[in-house]
C-alpha cells in the first residue's frame, strides 16, 4: 500500500520532466553501471552463481537496455501508465530487472521493483545507481520479498498501471486473472515466461559448428536461462558422430567456483532447483535414458551436465530449468513432422537451426511458431538493439 502510493505521488513530477531529461538520466546510470562493474562482477558470481564470463555479459545487457531505452524514450508521445509493478527473475538478475525497470521509467511511469527472492542484492545496488543517476526515490522503489507476500500483494492493488513480469507461464496466469479482476481496464501485462527450446540439426549440418553451439546453448549458465537449448533433434545420418564428439565436448567442460576463471560451468541457483533438478536426473538415470553425464565438485550445488534420451519432444511434461540437454534423432523425411510437434507444444521463446540447405532454412523459419529463430549458431544471448527477444503462445 504505501509503496504504490509514494509511487502516485511521485509519477506526476516524474512524468513532467520530460523525455529527454529522463533519456539522460538513464545514460548517466549506464555509466555508473560500468564504473560499478567490479561490484557487479562479485555480486553477479556470488549472489547468483555467474562464471566471469557471464557475469561480463550480464553487465552488458543491463548497460545495453538502459542506453536503449534513453535512445527510444524521446520518439514516444502519449502520456504514461502510472505506475508499474516489475517483477524480475534470479537468473538475469541485474539484465532483465534493468531492462524492465528502464522501460517503464524512461516512458514516464513510476516503478516498484520486486526482484527475485534469491537476488536482493543485485537490484539494491540497480536501485541505488539509478537514484544516483537522478531517477527520484519515490519513483523507483525497491520491495524486496518473495511471491506470495510481495508480488501478490502489489499485483492485486487496484492503482496499478500494469506489470511487467519475468518467470513461469503459471505465475504469469495468476497475475493475469489478478489484474483481469481488480486492475483498471486498461492495465497492462507484460509477460516473459518459459519455454521448451528445440534445435534441429540435419546431415548437412557442420558437425563443429553444430557441437559447439549445442554445448553453449545447453550448458552455459548451467542451463538456467529461458533461452537455453532443451531438446536436440539430431538427423539420424549424422547422430553418431555428433553424439560422440558432443559427449567428448562435454566431458571438457570443468565445473567449480563462479569466480574461477577456468570455471566452464557454475552452480544451480538454490537448494530447491538441486533437489528437483537432481531427482528428474536420477529418474533418467534409473530408466536407462541417460546418455552421459559430468561428476560433480565434492560440495557446492552443483549439477553435472548431462545428456538424457527422449523420444521427442511431446514426451517433455515441464521444462528442466538446469544442465540438462534432451537428445531426440528423426529421420530425413520426418522434418516436417517435428515441426509440427515443436509447435504443438504450445511453447515458443527460442529455437535453432543447424543445416546448409538455404531453402530449408526460409521453409523452417515460415514455419516454427517461436519469437526468436537462430540459424547456425547458438540460441541464446539475444544482443538488445539487434534481436527483439520475446516469445509466442506460452511463453510470452
Amino acid at each position: 500500500g504505501p509503496a504504490v502510493s509514494a509511487a502516485l505521488a511521485a509519477q506526476p513530477g516524474w512524468e513532467a520532466q520530460g523525455a529527454a531529461a529522463r533519456a539522460a538520466i538513464l545514460l548517466k546510470a549506464a555509466d555508473l553501471f560500468e564504473a560499478a562493474h567490479g561490484e557487479v562482477f562479485a555480486l553477479a558470481a556470488r549472489e547468483a552463481g555467474k562464471t566471469l564470463a557471464d557475469c561480463v555479459a550480464e553487465l552488458r545487457e543491463a548497460v545495453d537496455f538502459l542506453r536503449y531505452y534513453a535512445g527510444e524514450a524521446p520518439k514516444h508521445s502519449g502520456a504514461a501508465r502510472g505506475v508499474i509493478v516489475c517483477i524480475s527473475p534470479w537468473n538475469f538478475p541485474l539484465a532483465i530487472f534493468t531492462g524492465q525497470v528502464a522501460a517503464a521509467l524512461a516512458t514516464g511511469n513510476a516503478v516498484i521493483a520486486k526482484p527475485a527472492e534469491q537476488t536482493p542484492l543485485m537490484a539494491a545496488l540497480a536501485v541505488r545507481l539509478l537514484q544516483q543517476a537522478g531517477v527520484p526515490e519515490g519513483a523507483l522503489q525497491l520491495l524486496p520479498g518473495d511471491g506470495p507476500s510481495v508480488g501478490a500483494p502489489l499485483c492485486a492493488d487496484p492503482r496499478i498501471g500494469g506489470v511487467c513480469f519475468t518467470g513461469s507461464t503459471e505465475v504469469a496466469r495468476l497475475i493475469e486473472r489478478q489484474l483481469a479482476k481488480t486492475a483498471s481496464p486498461d492495465a497492462m501485462l507484460i509477460a516473459e515466461t518459459g519455454g521448451l527450446n528445440a534445435m534441429i540439426v540435419d546431415s548437412t549440418a557442420l558437425p563443429e559448428q553444430a557441437v559447439r553451439d549445442i554445448l553453449a546453448s545447453a550448458f552455459q549458465s548451467a542451463g538456467q536461462r529461458c533461452s537455453a537449448l532443451r531438446v536436440v533433434y539430431i538427423q539420424k545420418d549424422v547422430e553418431g558422430k555428433v553424439l560422440d564428439m558432443l559427449e567428448g565436448a562435454m566431458a571438457d567442460l570443468a565445473l567449480g567456483d563462479p569466480l574461477d576463471p577456468a570455471s566452464d560451468v557454475g552452480p544451480l541457483i538454490d537448494q530447491d532447483a538441486l533437489t528437483g533438478i537432481g531427482a528428474y536426473c536420477a529418474e533418467t538415470a534409473a530408466d536407462g535414458r541417460e546418455i552421459a553425464a559430468l561428476a560433480t565438485p565434492g560440495s557446492g550445488l552443483f549439477l553435472g551436465p548431462r545428456m538424457v534420451r527422449v523420444s521427442g519432444i511431446s514426451g517433455m511434461e515441464r521444462e528442466i530449468f538446469g544442465p540438462v540437454l534432451h537428445v531426440a534423432s528423426f529421420e530425413a523425411d520426418e522434418i516436417g513432422e517435428v515441426i509440427k510437434g515443436i509447435n504443438a507444444k504450445g511453447y515458443g521463446l527460442t529455437f535453432g537451426l543447424h543445416t546448409r540447405i538455404e531453402v530449408r532454412v526460409q521453409t523452417i523459419i515460415d514455419s516454427v511458431a517461436a519469437g526468436n529463430v537462430y540459424v547456425n549458431r547458438n540460441q541464446i544471448g539475444a544482443v538488445v538493439g539487434a534481436q527483439p527477444f520475446g516469445g509466442e503462445g506460452l511463453s510470452g
